[in-house]
C-alpha cells in the first residue's frame, strides 16, 4: 500500500498536470462538493479553471497549490492564498480543500490542512479564514482541526446538483 506524500506545487508542476488536476475537480464537483460550481460541469471547464484562476496566482507568488498524492496518483489539493492587503499581512484564506472521492476517510484532509497551516505559520501569516457550505461533511473536519465559526450567511450560494440555495459557514482559525 502507497504512503500519501504532500507537496507544494509550481506553476510548471500545475501546468504539467492539468489534466490530473482537472480530472480531480471534476470528480469532486460530481460528487457534491460545493466548491463553486454547478452541474452540468466538463472536465474543460475544470482545467480552465485550474490555468485561468490558480496559475496566475501561483505565477504571481501569492497563493501556495499543496498536493496529495497516493502513489503516483493525486489524491487531494488546497490553496492557501495570502494575497492581502498591507492592514491584512497577518493572514490568509484556506481555498478549495478537495480530496478524490475514491480517496476519502484516509486522513489526506487533514495530512494537507496541517501542511498548509505550518506554511501560514512560516508565512508569519497567524489567522486562517475559510467558508464551507454549512452541514457539509467538511465543517466537523475543520472545527476538529480548531476552526471556529465566526458566523452563517444564509442563501449563499447554488447547491451543486439542484436549483436551490445554499447557506455557507464562515470559519477562523487563530495559529
Amino acid at each position: 500500500m502507497s504512503a500519501t506524500t504532500i507537496t507544494s506545487f509550481s506553476a510548471d508542476d500545475l501546468v504539467h498536470h492539468l489534466s490530473e488536476l482537472g480530472a480531480l475537480l471534476h470528480a469532486c464537483v460530481h460528487n457534491g462538493a460545493s466548491v463553486g460550481f454547478v452541474l452540468p460541469y466538463s472536465v474543460e471547464e475544470s482545467e480552465a479553471f485550474w490555468s485561468g484562476k490558480v496559475l496566475p496566482s501561483l505565477r504571481a507568488g501569492v497563493l501556495v497549490l499543496f498536493v496529495a498524492r497516493h502513489g503516483e496518483s493525486i489524491a487531494g489539493t488546497v490553496q492557501l492564498d495570502y494575497d492581502t492587503m498591507p492592514n491584512q499581512r497577518h493572514r490568509a484564506k484556506v481555498r478549495k480543500l478537495l480530496v478524490h472521492p475514491a480517496f476519502r476517510r484516509q486522513g489526506i484532509a487533514k495530512a494537507l490542512m496541517t501542511e498548509l497551516e505550518h506554511r501560514a505559520h512560516q508565512l508569519q501569516r497567524s489567522l486562517l479564514t475559510l467558508d464551507t457550505r454549512t452541514g457539509d461533511k467538511a465543517e466537523p473536519l475543520y472545527a476538529a482541526l480548531g476552526y471556529q465559526t465566526a458566523g452563517v450567511i444564509p442563501r449563499f450560494c447554488r447547491d451543486t446538483q439542484e436549483a436551490q440555495l445554499d447557506s455557507t459557514t464562515i470559519m477562523y482559525k487563530t495559529l
